[in-house]
């Protein structure tokens, strides 16, 4: 690949994949920067990318342009990704050369890839989750497959007919697959990621010959850095009194684009990043990730993890998926609140019924005090719940709540 270390084109790619991702790997063929936006969102959605982004140039359908004024990428950046937003308006995040090479040496290392791997791409590539996979593959020279989003039929016959060994899901797109019944011994790994994986549904997919491989990770560090609880070669972490997550390495991001002050409030001054994200080191020295800080429920002055309240009911057999949040109570201070879609619409699970299968694993405080029926949780690109959208009240069909 050209050279990175000096400023320059900065391409907005907007176009479905596979082409995406083509286009993507010419520009850091030719030393280009890259900033994939999503090529079905509506235009104002597009106008705000790009003036968060300040391309140089925009390739798209209709062909490459120069968009004037534009800024050139900072030395040293190929890639300019947008986070979700779920804590906030997204910010451009300005990701490295040496960060791409970490995370290709760190996967190629850890998951022993070798001449035969081909890896499966059904992410976006407009997220982090998808553009790392380019990125690890621009870096440790392994190729990819690059399918338009996730297909459930194209996924399950991609080994037989893409030859791919290794494929990226979010949990909910594993989750379908194993209620479908697709081979997944077929693949030598799957890594997941996005959000937290529930242990029914990692155990779900074991139990069919799945190798599962869980990642954490964010848009400022290239996408995943613990792969089941160990950190990726060349990334520190650390977990403060309180539990706030640090991580250092070359795979964080250099800042976030033309916000300095946001950079200095997430960064030390010795390349610390501090995650948002609520962690401990588990009984096996593998860290464990429980929550997003914003995201724990305070109820009776007791915290609440919303992560730990979603793994027990997700169990329930009358489950199909579900989210917790925290809504605003006059008594409690927080109502611990469970979304759930159910698996058979027409039967339910109540309130009552959840409390009582949670009440052996879960604490007093811990149980739902509310349950709503949703038709599906609200989701990011990258598998990450909308908790707040959930809590405003968005989506819900019936209310449960605690007498």
């Amino acid at each position: 690949m050209a050279r990175s270390d000096q400023a320059g084109p900065l391409v907005a790619i907007r176009l479905l994949a596979p082409a995406a991702g083509d286009q993507v790997s010419r520009c850091w063929q030719d030393g280009e920067a890259v900033a994939v936006l999503d090529p079905r969102a509506p235009a104002a959605v597009t106008e705000t990318a790009l003036a968060r982004v300040q391309p140089t140039h925009i390739v798209d359908e209709h062909g490459r342009r120069a968009h004037p004024p534009g800024t050139p990428a900072t030395a040293g950046v190929v890639a300019v990704v947008l986070t979700s937003g779920t804590t906030g308006d997204p910010k451009a995040v300005e990701l490295t050369a040496a960060g791409r090479d970490a995370i290709g040496q760190g996967f190629a290392a850890a998951l022993d890839i070798g001449p035969g791997d081909r890896w499966l791409v059904c992410l976006p590539l407009h997220h982090v989750a998808g553009l790392a996979i380019l990125g690890r593959s621009a870096a440790a020279g392994f190729p990819v497959v690059t399918h338009d989003g996730f297909d459930l039929d194209a996924v399950a016959a991609s080994p037989e007919r893409d030859a791919t060994t290794i494929v990226s899901l979010v949990p909910t797109t594993l989750a379908r697959l194993v209620d479908a019944g697709a081979p997944l011994a077929r693949f030598r790994a799957i890594v997941t990621g996005g959000a937290p994986l529930p242990p029914a549904v990692r155990g779900r997919a074991e139990a069919v010959g799945g190798r599962v491989v869980d990642t954490y990770g964010l848009s400022e560090t290239w996408g995943g850095v613990l792969l089941d609880g160990v950190p990726l070669p060349g990334a520190e972490f650390e977990i403060g009194e309180d539990g706030d997550v640090f991580v250092r390495g070359a795979m964080v991001m250099r800042g976030y684009r033309f916000d300095e002050t946001a950079t200095a409030a997430a960064t030390t001054a010795d390349g610390w990043f501090c995650t948002g994200d609520v962690g401990r080191i588990g009984s096996d020295g593998r860290i464990v990730i429980t929550d997003r800080r914003h995201e724990v429920i305070i109820t009776g002055g007791v915290n609440v993890s919303p992560t730990a309240v979603e793994a027990v009911l997700a169990d329930h057999p009358g489950v199909a998926d579900v989210c917790v949040a925290g809504r605003p109570d006059a008594e409690w201070g927080g109502r611990v609140v469970a979304y759930v879609v159910a698996r058979n619409p027409t039967a339910p699970p109540r309130l009552d019924d959840l409390r009582a299968f949670a009440s052996e694993r879960l604490s007093a405080a811990q149980l739902p005090r509310e349950v709503v029926l949703i038709d599906a949780v609200p989701r990011t690109a990258g598998g990450k719940a909308l908790r707040r959208a959930l809590a405003q009240g968005k989506r819900s069909r019936r209310r449960y709540p605690a007498p």
